[in-house]
């Protein structure tokens, strides 16, 4: 295949940069705690200096992998399939999802929401970055509001971003891991004063899982 050939699949969602693919549980938000498979996909220029996966943001390190294979392999192993990166929507996720929706399974997405909506998603999780806001489209479709907080100045960013969703969205307060310690009796004041949030953990670190 020649490198403009491969692009042109690139381009239609034919072939995405797969980093990584693992089976494991959910560990944060509305859905902690259930079994799911997880498709990373690699490419992100949002560029959040706290990322934990920054080696998920250039997709040239990550290799074209044809979505009938990533959807193959993800059928063997659950019925729920949460799509993340990087940043998913960087790549047209039609492809992918209408063929994991053609296998009965059940697709989610964790996306900053800064491009444009592609693909069919059953549960469509929203975490904001300042560096580059979600679009219109985005907080319109979001279930669950994931909002990240490393300092003080993150709840107003919270309540700004709440501000657009549609009323059904659950709203999320997380602690960014390296913060915990500092941010989490603060989150938990915040709540309990502003009830229309909840606190989300990383669960799964604490329980020392991927």
């Amino acid at each position: 295949m020649t490198r403009r050939e491969r692009q042109a699949l690139i381009d239609k969602g034919e072939l995405l940069p797969l980093m990584e693919a693992f089976y494991t549980i959910q560990g944060e938000g509305y859905h902690k705690g259930t079994a799911a498979y997880f498709v990373r996909i690699g490419g992100c220029d949002v560029g959040c200096h706290w990322c934990d996966v920054k080696e998920s943001w250039l997709p040239e390190l990550h290799p074209p992998t044809k979505v009938d294979k990533i959807s193959n392999d993800a059928a063997q192993y659950s019925d729920t399939i949460v799509v993340t990166g990087g940043e998913p929507l960087m790549w047209n996720m039609k492809p992918l999802t209408d063929l994991l929706k053609e296998k009965g399974l059940k697709t989610h997405i964790e996306t900053s929401g800064a491009y444009n909506l592609s693909g069919e998603w059953d549960w469509f999780c929203l975490s904001p970055k300042k560096n580059k806001l979600p679009t219109n489209e985005a907080f319109k479709a979001a279930h669950e509001l994931k909002c990240i907080v490393y300092n003080n100045d993150d709840f107003k960013f919270a309540e700004e971003q709440a501000a657009k969703v549609n009323e059904d969205c659950i709203l999320y307060l997380q602690p960014e891991w390296s913060k915990r310690d500092k941010m989490m009796p603060k989150i938990v004041d915040y709540v309990m004063a502003n009830p229309k949030w909840k606190v989300s953990l990383q669960t799964h670190k604490y329980l020392n899982i991927p």
